[in-house]
């Protein structure tokens, strides 16, 4: 017994030694480019898509034996980068106008200095920004959801700041709308519950809470384009055009809507052989990416080097250079 308790006892001290966030460097932190022990993967929530993908980095990494992983529910890409920025996260799914947001001190971070330290893995696969009503609630365009209980996502995260875009090509704001600070999985039970009118619901598609909707109500997706579109374009370099394709929710036809590249963000004070290694090890077991999420069927090597809104991280480069992609 005292064997037993004296074993115990030296893995609770071991445990507490890794520190709060179960994350350990060799040298006892965080810096200087020693290898960590356990990467923290900040993802969304669980009801989401950065769930799922995060979950399937972390078994490349894992059985790659390039590192232990621990997969972090969060309120996504906001919370993501200040993980990131805290050293209580290695690597996070954010979307690249947040980043860019972060890496400009500008939108959600403009009453803080510009974070030009904030590094990347590479572009990963598009959000699509899906704005959903009930088909029986006469919600047909965003212009529609003017005096509604509208669900914009978990307060400041990716989802929600797009919300305020999106509503102000309209020429909608918060002051026009009941806006509800909610989750994927909340927004759509909200809308079972006859609580709120639509939902902001950004992701890559399919999104499970949409399809958990749907399978049991008619949806309307409502469409972004035209003129509303070409200002977004105009405004925010990260929008770009994207189609959602019929029959993804049971829609019939083709439905335009704007969408965001996802980035792969790393924490910039790991090493360069480090972040080369992790890099590396995701990209030659990308099938595994791939068919983690039918989101994450187009990530390529390629589209990840291409156009990223912040900078690289050098060990990314390094790989990137070698593989031919960058020069």
């Amino acid at each position: 017994m005292k064997k037993l308790l004296t074993a115990v006892l030296s893995s609770a001290l071991l445990l507490t030694a890794c520190g709060e966030d179960g994350s350990q460097s060799a040298d006892g932190g965080n810096s200087g480019g020693a290898s960590t022990s356990i990467y923290t993967i900040a993802t969304g929530g669980t009801s989401g898509v950065y769930y799922p993908i995060g979950g399937a980095i972390a078994n490349i990494l894992e059985e790659s034996e390039v590192a232990d992983t621990s997969v972090q529910a969060t309120g996504a890409s906001v919370e993501n980068i200040n993980l990131l920025d805290t050293n209580r996260a290695e690597l996070a799914l954010v979307m690249s106008d947040s980043a860019l947001q972060a890496y400009e001190g500008s939108g959600a971070f403009e009453e803080e200095e510009p974070r030009e330290h904030l590094t990347a893995i590479g572009n990963l696969y598009p959000n699509y920004v899906q704005v959903i009503a009930p088909a029986d609630s006469g919600i047909e365009s965003v212009a529609d959801l003017e005096g509604k209980k509208v669900g914009v996502g978990a307060a400041a995260s990716g989802t929600e700041l797009n919300a305020r875009l999106i509503l102000e090509a309209y020429g909608l704001s918060y002051d026009d709308i009941e806006e509800d600070y909610l989750s994927f999985a909340e927004s759509v039970d909200q809308m079972k519950n006859g609580m709120i009118d639509a939902a902001f619901i950004n992701s890559g598609v399919p999104n499970s809470a949409v399809i958990d909707f749907s399978t049991q109500n008619d949806v309307n997706v409502l469409p972004i384009e035209g003129e509303e579109m070409q200002a977004l374009l105009d405004k925010y370099p990260f929008f770009q055009e994207g189609v959602i394709e019929a029959g993804v929710y049971e829609n019939e036809e083709d439905i335009n809507t704007a969408i965001i590249q996802n980035v792969l963000m790393v924490n910039s004070e790991l090493g360069e052989e480090e972040v080369y290694n992790l890099t590396k090890s995701i990209f030659d077991n990308i099938e595994s990416l791939q068919n983690a999420h039918n989101a994450a069927a187009d990530v390529s090597l390629e589209g990840s080097a291409d156009g990223v809104v912040i900078p690289l991280h050098p060990g990314a480069e390094k790989y990137y250079q070698e593989e031919g992609v960058l020069e």
